[in-house]
């Protein structure tokens, strides 16, 4: 009989731990919610009501989904932080970019406004000591008047041009920009952030033979995200991939993104004959990945195969290049 009414207790105590403990978590996530860091409507919002379905969920559905929503809560926010990291960079950026434009502009209407200037100056100093004669006191009084309508009327120019100076010199600096922005983004793959095909084979030809080794990834299960769970997995399934990707090579690699698939690293040093590229390729980078489809957090998986090309001393770019292609493409 005690040992019944034991048992009882330890359950009832069970079962209220497992409310606190449930309660808690409800309320961790829609804490989450409701203090998330506001950065712009399209992304703090959707983030918001993610995370508020989340907790209907939990507080709605199966007790085993509890253990599996902790991936969902876990993905909500890794993602939130990324989107968040990059709109403070975007800041940040805009920022310095402000600050260095009115550095100049302050630096332009500090300068000196010309020769020109110099020269009608002088003449209104000169105009000033005629009107200062004794005996043509109604010429001085007109003289005066005019020498400081032309001193008025000179600031005025001087500020003019100044603020026409100023105004150049801000939609110089977003032109350049622009350019900026559109040369670095016609070299980067926009999913994942890396080099594409033309920016890579330029960088294996200005290496110097015999200096370096390239690693081939080719990635099986991007293309089969996308049509299983739409487009946007499939993207940060690629970005995903290339940040373990990067995690796992030395900081002197660098990486590209080939096709949609296939995947290149360039390390600036020979190769150790003792790495095992196929055994850390299946080790490290195939298995499944977490992603977000609609809030809810979704499994794609990738299989990984991996060759190696050394860069010969002798050998020119043309052929490493060839090397590449054959193997990327299937043909070796």
């Amino acid at each position: 009989m005690i040992s019944i009414r034991g048992s009882i207790s330890d359950l009832e105590r069970s079962h209220e731990l497992r409310t606190a403990l449930l309660s808690t978590y409800l309320q961790a996530i829609r804490s989450s919610a409701q203090y998330a860091v506001e950065l712009d409507e399209k992304t703090t919002g959707p983030h918001r009501r993610r995370l508020t379905e989340l907790a209907e969920e939990v507080a709605s559905v199966k007790p085993e989904f509890v253990s599996q929503s902790s991936a969902t809560f876990r993905g909500l926010l890794r993602d939130y932080r990324d989107k968040a990291a990059r709109y403070l960079q975007l800041l940040r950026d805009e920022l310095a970019s402000t600050a260095r434009a009115l550095q100049e502009t302050l630096d332009s209407l500090s300068q000196s406004a010309g020769d020109h200037e110099t020269q009608l100056r002088k003449s209104v100093v000169g105009l000033r000591e005629v009107s200062e004669e004794p005996d043509v006191a109604a010429l001085r009084v007109k003289v005066r008047r005019a020498a400081d309508a032309i001193e008025i009327s000179l600031e005025q120019v001087r500020q003019e041009r100044q603020l026409t100076m100023a105004q150049f010199l801000m939609e110089i600096r977003v032109l350049h920009q622009r350019i900026d922005s559109m040369e670095s983004a016609a070299t980067v793959d926009s999913m994942t952030g890396l080099s594409n095909q033309r920016e890579m084979e330029d960088r294996i030809r200005s290496a110097r033979p015999g200096s370096f080794h390239l690693l081939l990834f080719q990635v099986q299960g991007i293309s089969r995200a996308e049509a299983q769970f739409g487009r946007g997995v499939s993207d940060e399934l690629a970005a995903a991939f290339a940040k373990r990707l990067k995690n796992s090579l030395p900081e002197i690699a660098i990486l590209g993104r080939w096709s949609p698939e296939e995947f290149i690293a360039l390390i600036g040093q020979p190769r150790d004959s003792k790495y095992s590229a196929s055994h850390w390729a299946t080790a490290q980078l195939s298995g499944a990945y977490s992603c977000l489809q609609s809030g809810k957090t979704v499994r794609p998986s990738l299989e990984v195969s991996v060759g190696i090309v050394d860069s010969m001393s002798r050998e020119a770019a043309q052929l490493t290049l060839y090397r590449v292609k054959m193997f990327l493409t299937g043909a070796v």
